[in-house]
């Protein structure tokens, strides 16, 4: 049970039932929590967390944005995520690294710019709950009315909590329509990404996926195209319309608690044999690469000692 689980908060480990913040606090208020999800996986020499260094550069990058001060540097928040995913126990699961203001405040602006930092580690079940699964291993998805957030108007590259009010009413409207997840554009009209998930489609043997810029900084994304590559499929990183859709003769999200997930439908295209070919070669690799079996991308990998 989480509860039963230590929490790392403020330089120092406590039960999950103490690991709290003030409702007034400015994080809670404004949104201004920035965070990291990672997965953690298991492997014949025990649990290990897949690309850290990549995340926690990545969530020094979202402080950095929004002026934020670390309270650690980042060999120093690497190792108190390894302690912690070490004190649960787990031999795989998902990591939450949070960084957020814990002062009261009522301003726009927050009190200080240093930050507390926060790490949880659960199962992959129990950050699913009731999420509604696909029984098949593939989606459905549709075109939300909704655009992603345009880079012109707040840091879009900050993986911090207001910013996914976007993708959240863009799931909200495609569970509301009947689909399983939903496909967002971009403010000029270009395919982006999921609401929480990278995109990529297929189109003769190749592998396309928008290009940065309008985009999460994915490092699953960025992950998928480097395997790619070393396995002779084609990658492709640009602007690619909405026809592409239409055109892909594969098509899946990714992201870290799953790493490929194949797309079924979207919107009254039904494509046939999912997963493809394509998304399959691929999905067995990253499988290799996660269990430590693949001495290629054995650097990825950083064990829980």
């Amino acid at each position: 049970m989480v509860n039963a689980r230590a929490v790392y908060l403020s330089g120092e480990f406590r039960p999950w039932d103490e690991a709290k913040v003030h409702l007034m606090s400015h994080s809670f208020g404004r949104g201004s929590a920035i965070f990291e999800v990672i997965g953690f996986h298991e492997t014949q020499a025990g649990p290990a967390v897949f690309r850290l260094d990549e995340y926690v550069s990545r969530f020094a990058k979202s402080a950095s944005l929004l002026e934020m001060e670390l309270p650690l540097t980042k060999a120093e928040l690497q190792e108190a995520i390894l302690q912690t995913v070490k004190r649960s126990g787990l031999s795989s699961g998902l990591i939450k690294l949070f960084g957020f203001y814990p002062e009261i405040s009522f301003a726009i602006l927050p009190p200080q710019k240093k930050i507390q930092v926060a790490v949880f580690v659960f199962t992959k079940e129990e950050t699913l709950g009731n999420k509604r699964e696909p029984t098949n291993h593939s989606v459905t998805a549709c075109i939300s009315r909704w655009r992603r957030l345009d880079p012109d108007t707040v840091p879009i590259e900050a993986k911090v909590a207001a910013n996914y009010v976007n993708g959240m009413v863009a799931r909200q409207e495609s569970r509301a329509k009947g689909f399983d997840y939903a496909i967002l554009l971009d403010t000029q009209g270009f395919l982006a990404e999921g609401g929480t998930e990278s995109l990529f489609v297929v189109r003769e043997g190749g592998l396309l996926t928008p290009t940065l810029g309008t985009i999460l900084h994915s490092i699953t994304r960025k992950s998928l195209l480097e395997v790619a590559e070393t396995m002779g499929i084609k990658t492709f990183s640009g602007r690619l319309s909405q026809g592409s859709l239409d055109e892909a003769e594969e098509i899946f999200f990714s992201g870290t608690s799953t790493k490929l997930l194949p797309v079924s439908q979207v919107e009254n295209r039904i494509l046939s044999s999912v997963p493809g070919p394509v998304t399959r070669r691929l999905s067995a690799r990253i499988e290799e690469i996660t269990a430590g079996r693949d001495s290629q991308f054995k650097r990825w990998l950083f064990p829980v000692t």
